[in-house]
C-alpha cells in the first residue's frame, strides 16, 4: 500500500510542475516572449492546455471575475498541496 501512496505522490509532484510549466508559458505566450508562429511552440503550449484545462476548468466556473488575473493554477496547487500532505501525514502512517 505504501508504494500505491508514494505513486500517487510522484504524480501529484509531476502534475504541480505541469501547472507551473502551463502558467509560465501563459506569461510568456501573452507577453509574446515566445513565437506563436512556431509549430514546436504551439505544440507545447496545445499539450500544456490540454494537461491542465481539465483541472482548472471546474475551479474557474466558480471564482469570480478578476479581470486579467487569473488565479485558478494556483487554488489547484493549493489542491495537490493538500491532498499531497494528506496522504504522506494521515493515510500513510496507517500502513506502516
Amino acid at each position: 500500500m505504501i508504494a500505491l501512496i508514494q505513486t500517487l505522490v510522484l504524480a501529484l509532484d509531476l502534475y504541480w510542475w505541469i501547472i507551473i510549466a502551463s502558467a509560465v508559458f501563459s506569461w510568456l505566450y501573452a507577453f509574446n516572449v515566445v513565437n506563436p508562429r512556431n509549430q514546436f511552440v504551439g505544440t507545447i503550449g496545445n499539450m500544456l492546455f490540454r494537461l491542465t484545462e481539465p483541472a482548472l476548468r471546474p475551479i474557474r466556473r466558480f471564482m469570480p471575475d478578476l479581470g486579467g488575473i487569473d488565479i485558478s493554477p494556483i487554488i489547484l496547487l493549493l489542491a495537490i498541496f493538500f491532498i499531497r500532505q494528506f496522504l504522506l501525514m494521515s493515510v500513510a502512517p496507517l500502513f506502516l
